[in-house]
């Protein structure tokens, strides 16, 4: 992983530094880039939400070998963790690979490894072109991910997933207010819940809304039909000083588990992260530049290694904390400030 991140340093000067902390401090700002908008506030509380969590540390108890595996959507992992769609390699990562190397090396390396990438959206169209594309060289191993634009190009695109095999499409509602995308002229907007309603009914896939921020928001999500929410801040690139998805996580899958498959996305950098949004309510979590990170260093094999790195580390913490199955994990291996 080191040689794997020294590459993607150099691919991606100007853009993203690999800092040996991704906190979000130094590219504050870097949208278009890798940062936070503005402050880069709601980048770096998602990793300080994190940080906070801390283990109570067990080791007395019988959880030899933790099982890691479970099945999210229907869809088989070794290791409770989807590749997160980041895309759009020219002009957020510096370009020196192509946006088909780039998906194909994080869909490919995911599929090795029994977990599953999904793919970005965004303007230009060859962002979502290159993500159908892997998803169908890869018979449907893949979920796309759709910003919410208007009519006649969000059905168009939902047809194009269906086409390329997917049995899997997300919405991040929560790139409504995307700087990137205004800039192009591509401007996209919230959506009501009966709109939601047509879009889902409309769509033969099971569908993922990311952006869910709020109990109120989660329960609108179950009544609209969604399979799944991604609890999630778009990485802090949609609105600064939000508050980090490890803070709210709990509160809003206390509403909707067993009703919706949710899903956490912000900050998490390693398998005891991953262990932390189990703890606090996920059934799978979403890792995003630090999956970007490995593509670029290093391809296919440097998601391959990436995902033995988080699952060493995820099966190191599960042995520490006395918990069997990342299907059963306990709040209770959290210490909690009193």
């Amino acid at each position: 992983m080191k040689e794997i991140r020294n590459q993607a340093r150099k691919r991606m000067e100007g853009f993203c530094r690999v800092c040996p902390v991704c906190d979000g401090r130094v590219c504050a700002g870097e949208v278009p880039g890798m940062g936070g908008i503005g402050t880069g506030n709601a980048f770096r509380d998602n990793i300080l939400a994190l940080s906070e969590c801390k283990f109570q540390m067990r080791v007395i108890h019988d959880a030899v070998e933790p099982d890691t595996r479970i099945e999210i959507l229907g869809i088989p992992l070794e290791i409770p963790v989807l590749a997160a769609p980041i895309g759009g390699v020219s002009f957020n990562m510096g370009g020196k690979i192509s946006e088909e190397a780039y998906i194909g090396g994080k869909l490919e390396g995911c599929r090795e490894k029994g977990i599953i990438g999904c793919t970005g959206d965004g303007a230009p169209d060859f962002i979502h072109e290159a993500g159908f594309q892997a998803i169908r060289a890869l018979q449907g191993h893949g979920i796309p991910f759709i910003k919410p634009w208007e009519d006649k190009e969000l059905f168009g695109k939902l047809e194009g997933a269906a086409a390329a095999g997917a049995a899997v499409v997300g919405m991040d509602i929560d790139a409504a207010g995307l700087i990137t995308l205004k800039l192009m002229g591509r401007p996209v907007s919230p959506k009501t819940p009966e709109k939601l309603k047509e879009i889902i009914s409309r769509t033969p896939m099971k569908f993922i809304l990311k952006g869910i921020m709020t109990p109120d928001q989660a329960r609108i999500a179950v009544d609209v039909g969604a399979s799944a929410i991604v609890v999630s801040n778009h990485g802090g690139r949609v609105l600064d000083h939000t508050p980090g998805v490890a803070r709210i996580l709990s509160g809003v899958a206390s509403v909707v588990k067993g009703q919706i498959v949710v899903l956490a996305d912000g900050g998490v950098r390693t398998g005891g992260d991953v262990l932390k949004m189990l703890a606090l309510g996920a059934d799978a979590v979403m890792i995003g530049r630090p999956f970007s990170v490995a593509v670029m260093g290093g391809l296919k094999e440097g998601v391959m290694r990436f995902i033995d790195q988080i699952r060493s580390e995820l099966i190191q913490a599960m042995i520490l904390t006395g918990s069997k199955s990342v299907g059963a994990v306990e709040p209770s291996i959290l210490w909690m400030k009193s």
